[in-house]
């Protein structure tokens, strides 16, 4: 501290020669002077005019990202989620018959299926694989999917000849079911129809969906074998609302949703404009 506030330092020189002060030269990078105390006015208006251009750019860009990120918020345009995805890329389970994506089955439900479905397969030479999914956004509905699990899984059709495939959406309360042509020949229409509005959709309504895989199971490997149809679970008289949203629907989200990002763009850009030479004209 001596050293700093020596007495010679503190004191103002008597004579101080003009030569001595030197406005420091403004950069050609920067807008502001190292030594604002010497600054012209000149320097001083070249700061002033830069503040609004700046803040013009941070609104600019803060709106337009706003804008973004609610445009893919509720885009209506939907992707298919990780586990749809997985599903079709895991191929069919090896050790077990029961892709549980959804995670409602039990594990007593799990062995049970295991047991029935391997002694199918052994004796009919047929296999049957069960899937359970919570929602589906990559497909329209659950025949689609199953569709699309069969022709993944199977590519030949000497591969999926007989081979079915059960999907159960929790979610929309609604199942699928298809196969090859040996699969769908030995179950029988009557019972594959009867199996998917029956036993899947009612039991998933009531969210029994253990009783609704199981259930749907040996039905299917009742008809197979050329047993007495156990039948499915008794239909309430309530009418089970679907979950889909019609066309008419989507489309009109997709009005109101275009007409929000393009109020948002509007602002986006139009407003800071405005703003901008609502601020020169007052200069």
């Amino acid at each position: 501290m001596e050293t700093l506030l020596s007495p010679r330092s503190l004191s103002p020189p008597l004579n101080p020669k003009p030569s001595s002060i030197h406005p420091t030269k403004l950069n050609s990078s920067s807008l502001s002077l190292s030594n604002p105390s010497f600054s012209s006015p000149k320097h001083l208006s070249i700061r002033l005019s830069a503040k609004p251009e700046s803040w013009l750019t941070d609104a600019k860009q803060g709106l337009a990202a706003l804008a973004l990120s609610l445009a893919l918020t509720f885009s209506p345009v939907g992707t298919a989620t990780a586990s749809e995805f997985n599903i079709l890329n895991d191929g069919p389970p090896k050790e077990t018959y029961v892709v549980d994506d959804a995670g409602v089955l039990s594990r007593v439900t799990k062995s049970d299926l295991k047991k029935l479905l391997s002694d199918l397969e052994y004796r009919k030479k047929l296999r049957l694989n069960f899937i359970t999914v919570r929602k589906l956004t990559s497909k329209a509905d659950a025949f689609e999917y199953a569709d699309q699990v069969l022709e993944k899984w199977y590519p030949s059709i000497e591969e999926g000849n007989n081979k079915g495939i059960v999907v159960l959406i929790t979610s929309q309360k609604e199942g699928a079911i298809t196969g090859g042509p040996a699969f769908i020949e030995a179950v029988g229409e009557k019972i594959l129809d009867a199996t998917v509005s029956e036993n899947l959709p009612v039991l998933a309504t009531d969210e029994k969906y253990n009783e609704a895989i199981y259930s749907s199971a040996k039905r299917l490997v009742a008809a197979i074998d050329g047993l007495p149809d156990p039948g499915g679970p008794e239909v309430k008289d309530n009418k089970r609302e679907s979950n889909f949203k019609t066309k008419e629907e989507t489309e009109e989200k997709r009005g109101q949703f275009s007409l929000v990002v393009g109020g948002l763009l509007v602002i986006a850009f139009v407003v800071p404009m405005a703003q901008y030479y609502a601020y020169v004209s007052k200069k």
